[in-house]
């Protein structure tokens, strides 16, 4: 029985599953392409979470797609809000045809013989398993895992007597109303929930281990409040845009190279939001540079107003065990409540824990050399889009997407079949892809690919300089292998339609 054959197929149909699809039918309108997507709806993460106040935790100019100008005039936006953008994006460019859900993609073999992929899919709505083949790859699943979130291994967490819940699986009918509530965690997720939660709660606690920086921005953006009294929607869209990315890649710069001046305009901002005398020392002074995990980001300062208005607290300490009641400190201190939310990170996975394999040999990851941030050494015809730890994922997603587009029409012109990125430079040494300090990270980055010290194989967090590399720098590379097309009789696969 033959198998049903596209020439690129992409894993995922979150933002950067829609922003490949689009970007594949309109640079390469001759590929026929599907998407494969695991779940039962577009989104991806901004479907999975559904918690209180769900937001996100970068500008819209920029996590926007650039093809497709965010049409709000929030900045920072809520969760229904992007999905809904996200599926209506997919529905006017017609991608969300291409989307074939319950399609969870378990494995991938690479047989050079015959040029192409055979991916194996196990489909959640009935159970079956559904094989078919591709001429390139694309894996645009990022990297959470979306089963299940992290949770530490709490001593008497089944003591207590209420209700415990993880944001990653937020349940529609959770009651907290006039209850007591403690969010465990000091990242992004606790930093937003804890104001929502507050708006209906008798008292919220954020109790954490350690603090994060949080840094206060409006909902709407001024400048592009001001700019469209007089300018096109479109040309305040761009301007506004690369404002943001400038801004953003100005304070990583100087987080990193001048962290004392960093640390300090961050706190004269937490200074300016909380009451005279308050303990900005042990609540909001975190024990890293900042950027050395992502800034937390409040709208309008609504955490430090939920804190003035005595509606929610910060307690800075350490959990000793769960008690029947709520929690007991390591401090000795006990926290009562009705409701305990463990907001305490993600666990990550790569290619949605998909395994690979090539010309019947399993590729192991962690042995693996990322090519521009976006191929894997030793590996055909395949690419993964991973965004930015320090600026908005979807911009270097859409680089990625762009370069891939360009490597397919490269291929196409010179009679290339095949693309392979190899490592000749015995000089390049291994380092850990993400270089962050955050939890999430360091539990799972040995499971990852690794970087080098130098280009090509060097992870860049810097948006302009990916522009270059990416969307304007040749394709022809030492690095990159490219093989033709050997003759065929016949091809038994089907195609489908472009």
């Amino acid at each position: 029985m033959s198998l049903e054959h596209v020439d690129v197929l992409i894993v995922g149909a979150g933002l950067s599953g829609i922003c490949a699809g689009y970007h594949v039918q309109d640079k390469c309108p001759e590929k026929s392409f599907a998407i494969l997507e695991a779940r039962d709806s577009i989104s991806g993460t901004w479907d999975l979470f559904r918690y209180p106040g769900v937001r996100s935790d970068s500008d819209m100019y920029t996590l926007g797609f650039r093809f497709r100008p965010w049409p709000d005039a929030k900045a920072i936006a809520d969760g229904p809000s992007i999905r809904n953008y996200v599926r209506e994006t997919a529905s006017d460019y017609g991608i969300d045809r291409k989307i074939r859900f319950h399609h969870r993609v378990v494995g991938a073999e690479w047989s050079s013989e015959d040029e192409r992929w055979t991916v194996e899919a196990v489909r959640g709505d009935t159970g079956e398993t559904v094989r078919l083949t591709c001429g390139f790859l694309f894996f645009c699943s990022g990297y959470y895992r979306y089963d299940e979130g992290y949770t530490p291994d709490f001593a008497g967490i089944e003591r207590f007597g209420g209700g415990i819940v993880h944001p990653q699986r937020w349940p529609e009918d959770v009651d907290y109303d006039r209850k007591r509530v403690v969010v465990i965690g000091s990242g992004a997720t606790a930093v937003t929930l804890v104001p929502a939660l507050a708006e209906r709660a008798a008292h919220v606690t954020m109790l954490q281990r350690s603090p994060s920086y949080v840094v206060s921005l409006p909902w709407e953006d001024p400048v592009a409040s001001a700019l469209r009294r007089f300018l096109p929607a479109r040309l305040v869209y761009s301007i506004v845009r690369w404002k943001n990315v400038l801004l953003t890649m100005l304070s990583f710069e100087l987080s990193r190279r001048r962290p004392r001046i960093a640390k300090a305009l961050v706190r004269k901002g937490v200074e300016r939001r909380l009451p005279p005398g308050y303990d900005i020392d042990t609540h909001f002074r975190p024990r890293y540079n900042p950027w050395d995990q992502r800034l937390c980001l409040v709208p309008d300062g609504d955490l430090f107003d939920a804190i003035c208005d005595g509606r929610a607290s910060v307690v800075t300490d350490e959990v000793e065990t769960f008690t029947e009641t709520g929690l007991r400190l390591a401090s000795g201190d006990e926290l009562e409540a009705d409701l305990i939310v463990t907001a305490t990170g993600f666990n990550l996975v790569m290619l949605g824990g998909a395994t690979l394999s090539v010309d019947g040999e399993e590729v192991k990851l962690p042995d693996k050399l990322t090519y521009k941030g976006l191929m894997l050494s030793g590996v055909p015809n395949m690419a993964i889009a991973v965004g930015y730890t320090n600026a908005s994922w979807t911009l270097k997603c859409e680089l990625t997407c762009e370069y891939v587009c360009r490597l397919l029409g490269y291929m196409d012109e010179r009679g290339y079949a095949v693309c392979t990125p190899r490592n000749r430079d015995p000089g390049i040494t291994r380092e850990p892809l993400i270089d962050f300090s955050s939890g999430y990270v360091q539990r799972s980055i040995e499971q990852f690919p690794r970087q080098g010290p130098r280009p090509p194989w060097r992870l860049h967090q810097n948006y302009a300089r990916d522009i270059f590399l990416l969307r304007l720098g040749p394709i022809e590379d030492e690095a990159l292998e490219f093989t033709g097309a050997p003759t065929r009789a016949a091809e038994p696969e089907e195609r489908v339609a472009a």
